[in-house]
């Protein structure tokens, strides 16, 4: 039996897939198909993307439109800091003219308390019996001192009258300034400024206080002012003084 099996040997053999023969163009026709499926479908991706994108970009770029619009947000933020600006600026003023104001206010004050002084002391000196005045009237204090601005010169004299019942003193005060001026000496009489004459009348009971001011060319240099004193009607001065500038 096992030869007669022997005979009939089974043929044994791999499985083999029939598929159907597809042409080459064929082939080539499905994957140009394909791609241009893909490239379709990859197109109306972007555009939807693009789609919406594009809205929140127009939305920044107008706001951007207006930041740098010169006709739209700039004159409203020009016009609020200008205001705000204004505002400022009229602050300042304010308190510059009332520290100007103040200074001022302090100077006069400071000005009026000195005078009251100089009174005070006047008094006190006359009432301790020390004073020694002649012709009824004497210089009791005489300043010269330059000032900040060059060439500008503030003098100050004050008169006093003694006596028990002094009457009223009437006359005249002469003022002239001893120069040098290209080194040459010069005397060169003060003006009034009231009456644009050399007499600087007076007339006063006890007491009497000039004070003003003189200005020459910044080339000039003030050795001295000297006043006269002369009763009314008088051509001799009954009191002579000078005094140099002090610092």
């Amino acid at each position: 039996m096992s030869k007669l099996i022997n005979k009939n040997p089974g043929i044994s053999s791999s499985r083999v897939v029939v598929r159907p023969h597809i042409p080459w163009y064929l082939r080539l026709f499905v994957i140009v198909i394909a791609g241009l499926l893909l490239l379709i479908l990859s197109w109306g991706m972007y555009e939807a993307g693009s789609r919406s994108i594009i809205p929140k970009d127009e939305i920044a770029q107008e706001k951007l439109d207006q930041l740098f619009d010169s006709g739209t947000c700039l004159p409203e933020d020009r016009k609020e800091l200008c205001i705000q600006l204004a505002g400022l600026i009229r602050q300042l003023q304010i308190k510059q003219t009332t520290s100007e104001d103040l200074t001022k206010k302090v100077k006069i004050l400071g000005t009026e308390n000195n005078h009251l002084k100089e009174e005070l002391a006047f008094f006190q000196h006359l009432m301790s019996g020390n004073a020694k005045i002649d012709h009824d009237v004497s210089i009791y204090r005489f300043i010269l001192k330059p000032e900040s601005t060059t060439g500008l010169y503030r003098y100050s004299i004050s008169l006093a009258q003694g006596g028990q019942r002094p009457t009223d003193f009437s006359g005249t005060l002469k003022f002239s300034i001893n120069l040098n001026k290209n080194n040459k000496n010069l005397s060169v009489p003060l003006t009034n400024k009231e009456t644009k004459d050399q007499d600087f009348p007076v007339n006063f009971k006890f007491f009497h206080k000039i004070e003003e001011n003189f200005k020459l060319p910044p080339d000039t240099i003030v050795e001295s002012l000297q006043v006269q004193v002369f009763e009314k009607d008088a051509d001799t001065p009954i009191l002579t003084q000078s005094i140099k500038p002090s610092l």
